[in-house]
């Protein structure tokens, strides 16, 4: 089949809420909480896991934005002014998101990455657009459509990637589904991956909850197993994902194990352990240094930090930049202004490759998706049986 992401099956998961884009342009609301355009410093806030199960996953996001944020003050800032990183640590968690959102609006911000989690991101942008601020948004569940704009793959643009991926490159003819609960991307996309594989004729032997936060899965992964699938799906984040990985591989289990893109971090490799997690593919973007053109970019941040780039470092990276290349043309922050000139962008290159925006939803047509396998030293590349199976460009 053609490398596409705008899959049509995409267009029957996702019904697109436009009103929220809209507030996005409404313009300063009276409760506009952005720093003055006169201060001599730019306030960029960055929202992410910065504690928590998957803080490892928000450093590297965190160094990323840094990153872009030196380059930028090292030539002119945003337009003219100094451009500072404002960590908001939201620990995965909608109730500490919304807390760490308001202290950093009341505190003045005058534009804003992230948040990653779903979950997190259907509370906190609204609080971000009700600022008057325009959401350069990581997360990936179609519920944050409109709200912002992001260089990161939708739900609706995944799950045609994963179920395709089983079918397809797997041969799967029989899948079982473990999944998060939790409201947000994971819900969404195993019921759009359950679907489309019913669809495509293959039969879901089981699809079991997975409770978040727990030290042992073994009970979920044997049920899964005792209905004989061909694959094992695990709609979980990291920390779930790397521990069902190693307790299939520990348990011999004959099924082949696939972690979703909620998985996709070095975490869930050193979760996992480096021989389960070569066992058990996942669905993700490419690596940082998988893109075209990485190198220099892969150099300068190992200069900086002395370690490779974190999973998501190049997205706000190119998040930062893209933000700040949209505040140049509009002229300033203002969120008409600011959210007309995004909904044009079309074609611009960052380290994640090129970029054009969707502008009813915010989000990046095409996606970046695509199946991630571990090498023998734990890091994580494209596939390259499933890029070939596919005529993946990677």
């Amino acid at each position: 089949m053609p490398w596409d992401m705008r899959s049509p099956k995409a267009a029957l998961l996702v019904l697109v809420p436009v009103v929220l884009i809209l507030a996005a342009g409404c313009g300063s609301s009276s409760d506009d909480t952005s720093s003055d355009s006169d201060s001599d410093v730019f306030r960029l806030g960055l929202e992410a896991p910065l504690s928590g199960e998957q803080a490892v996953l928000g450093e590297g996001m965190l160094k990323g934005a840094e990153l872009a944020a030196d380059q930028l003050n090292e030539k002119v800032g945003i337009e003219g002014r100094d451009v500072e990183i404002v960590p908001i640590d939201d620990a995965a968690d909608p109730d500490t998101g919304v807390e760490a959102a308001e202290t950093a609006i009341e505190s003045g911000l005058d534009g804003v990455v992230g948040p990653y989690n779903s979950s997190v991101g259907e509370v906190t942008l609204p609080l971000y657009l009700k600022a008057g601020l325009v959401p350069v948004r990581l997360t990936s569940d179609t519920s944050t459509n409109g709200q912002g704009f992001t260089l990161q793959p939708m739900s609706d643009q995944i799950a045609p990637v994963a179920s395709e991926a089983l079918t397809d490159w797997l041969g799967a003819r029989k899948v079982a589904i473990a999944y998060d609960p939790t409201p947000g991307y994971t819900l969404t996309v195993s019921k759009a991956v359950k679907s489309s594989l019913e669809k495509a004729g293959v039969e879901v032997t089981a699809y079991e909850k997975v409770k978040p936060g727990e030290d042992d899965y073994t009970d979920v992964v044997d049920k899964l197993a005792a209905t004989d699938p061909d694959v094992i799906y695990a709609a979980v984040y990291f920390p779930e994902g790397g521990l069902i990985a190693k307790e299939m591989a520990a348990g011999d289990v004959e099924a082949q194990c696939v972690a979703d893109y909620a998985s996709y971090d070095t975490g869930f490799v050193d979760t996992a352990g480096i021989p389960a997690a070569r066992k058990c593919p996942v669905v993700g973007v490419p690596a940082p240094e998988d893109f075209e053109g990485a190198a220099a970019h892969v150099s300068d941040y190992e200069d900086e930090y002395g370690e490779a780039p974190g999973t998501w470092s190049p997205y706000t990276y190119d998040s930062v930049n893209f933000l700040a290349d949209g505040v140049e043309k509009a002229g300033g922050n203002d969120s008409t202004n600011l959210t007309k000139q995004l909904d044009a962008v079309k074609d611009w290159k960052g380290w994640t490759g090129s970029v054009t925006i969707d502008a009813p939803t915010g989000n990046r047509d095409p996606a970046t998706v695509v199946i991630v396998d571990t090498d023998a030293e734990g890091n994580l590349h494209v596939d390259r049986s499933w890029a070939k199976a596919v005529g993946a460009p990677y």
